[in-house]
């Protein structure tokens, strides 16, 4: 029982040597949040085997096998956890500059327990035709959690399943002499078993694979990505007091992310939102998606000294399933690459609060499990006509931008009417203002808004839309020439015969830098 050095990060993607495909699956989690998907290039065979050493493995799935819901067909499910845990995985506390300077996550190792805080589900779809679908379980989910062993534990948060069950498993692991590392090492094994359990109970799921990351992690790999941007519909502050604040501090826009502990602060917000932990978790989606654009466009998925580097700090922080066969993986995975991963968040019936023995009060989330589990079920059907990517000339959900319009027309209002017309459909509005009148009706783009570019470029009969370094990240730049007309209002959809499906609030497209609140 325990983990076991042999395995992989979360390695796999495309090309090498040969023409084997390995994609860089993987995920950085912190205090409440989980960061997955970071991007992979091309290696080698040899390369695979070298990076494989020395990751964490763990039993956990092959433990819970017995009481899973069936594998339907080949698609993968991922499971991605985010430990809120200031210990590393000997049970030593972190560095206390790192944790509380840094991270502004407070200063005590009992801050946050062993809650996952953090819960993504990623749906792969075989064949790579449909994109793959991704949901956050929010953490306050009230639910029956689980043991590996199937035996219920009560109605808890379902954060709290892995804390529950690694207490209870310590006196026994003690009365046979376990202790130190060891000990942390095989009672986390328990923890690990309840949390794989209560969510495919919950959702009624099989689960394939998982991968489990703690605080350290984050700091590491968001060090090792280096500058993410970012974008937000809205300024905000959170200041850090006591460990209780992010130290968030962000403008209206597009921010770059320096430092880890502006990361971990980004995707750490829930106070001074108005959906607090809900507009966390959209936070953590966005990070995800922006973390895959800027390993792009830094090099790292095609250069292989930039892979390696960036493996060997994630390895050493990352503990994932023993069955995970990453380069069979990889041929199940393409569609993950290019950013054609959805986010979502499933939904909450109510927020109430709820006496629960020895804690007193708490605020949960209440949820309806059969609603729950059609949700996840019709996302995951594998329906191409449902979930493939659609044209980008063809009208339909905006790709993530801010829309910044200006006026070379010469007629009042247009630039503000344009914009208006542009945030109805749904794009991010941004500035508006005027320039010299001349020329034809321009698209330009920064980077990662291309498709909302070419969306945009269509509804306005702009011709085809150009990259610009000018442009910053995540924006689009309409400029109107002479003889432009204001675009017609969308058609409303036309009713869905399928089910309805409901979220807590809106999806995270990775195909872009999403805007999120």
């Amino acid at each position: 029982m325990g983990e076991r050095g042999a395995g992989c990060s979360r390695a796999e993607r495309r090309r090498g040597a040969r023409p084997s495909r390995l994609t860089v699956v993987g995920r950085t989690a912190a205090t409440g949040v989980c960061c997955l998907s970071l991007a992979g290039g091309a290696t080698s065979w040899f390369t695979y085997q070298s990076l494989a050493n020395g990751a964490s493995t763990s039993d956990a799935l092959s433990r819970t096998k017995k009481n899973a819901p069936p594998k339907l067909d080949n698609s993968v499910n991922l499971l991605l956890i985010g430990l809120d845990s200031r210990k590393d995985m000997d049970g030593n506390d972190l560095p206390p500059e790192v944790v509380s300077r840094q991270l502004h996550a407070g200063a005590s190792s009992d801050v946050g327990g062993y809650n996952t805080n953090s819960l993504i589900l990623m749906h792969i779809p075989p064949g790579g035709k449909a994109k793959a679908q991704a949901v956050s379980i929010p953490r306050d989910d009230y639910v029956t959690t689980y043991n590996g062993d199937g035996s219920p534990q009560g109605k808890h948060k379902i954060k709290e399943a892995y804390g529950i069950a690694k207490s209870a498993a310590e006196p026994g692991l003690k009365a046979k002499g376990v202790q130190g590392a060891d000990l942390e090492r095989q009672s986390r094994e328990a923890g690990r078993e309840a949390t794989l359990a209560t969510v495919q109970k919950f959702l009624d799921v099989h689960i394939d694979h998982f991968a489990e990351v703690n605080l350290i992690g984050f700091y590491d790999v968001a060090k090792a990505i280096g500058p993410i941007d970012v974008c937000l519909k809205k300024a905000t502050k959170d200041p850090a007091m006591k460990g209780q604040g992010s130290g968030a501090d962000f403008h209206k826009g597009i921010n770059t992310l320096a430092t880890p502990a502006q990361a971990l602060a980004f995707v750490r917000q829930r106070h001074n939102l108005a959906n607090g932990d809900f507009d966390r978790t959209h936070r953590q989606q966005a990070f995800i998606t922006s973390a895959m654009i800027a390993l792009k466009k830094k090099g790292i998925v095609s250069d292989l000294g930039k892979v390696r580097g960036l493996l060997d700090v994630v390895k050493k922080d990352i503990v994932i399933d023993n069955q995970w066969n990453l380069l069979d993986f990889a041929q199940q995975a393409p569609n993950l690459t290019g950013g054609n991963v959805v986010y979502n968040t499933l939904p909450v019936k109510a927020l109430t609060d709820v006496n629960v023995p020895g804690a007193g009060k708490q605020s949960v989330n209440e949820v309806d499990v059969e609603q729950v589990r059609k949700t996840v079920k019709a996302l995951f059907s594998n329906k191409e006509s449902d979930s493939s990517p659609k044209p980008s000339a063809t009208p339909g959900k905006p790709a993530a931008a801010i829309v910044d319009v200006y006026n070379a027309s010469g007629v009042t209002g247009g630039a503000e009417a344009t914009a208006k017309s542009l945030a109805a459909a749904g794009y991010t509005k941004g500035a508006v203002g005027t320039r010299a009148k001349g020329g034809k009706t321009q698209v330009l783009y920064g980077t990662g808004a291309d498709k909302a570019a070419e969306q945009i470029a269509s509804k306005l009969n702009a011709g085809t839309a150009k990259a610009s370094s000018a442009v910053p990240a995540g924006h689009v730049q309409v400029i109107i020439g002479t003889g432009f007309t204001a675009p017609a209002a969308d058609p409303a959809p036309a009713p869905s015969s399928g089910p309805r499906l409901v979220f807590q609030g809106p999806e995270v497209d990775g195909g872009g830098i999403p805007c999120v609140d």
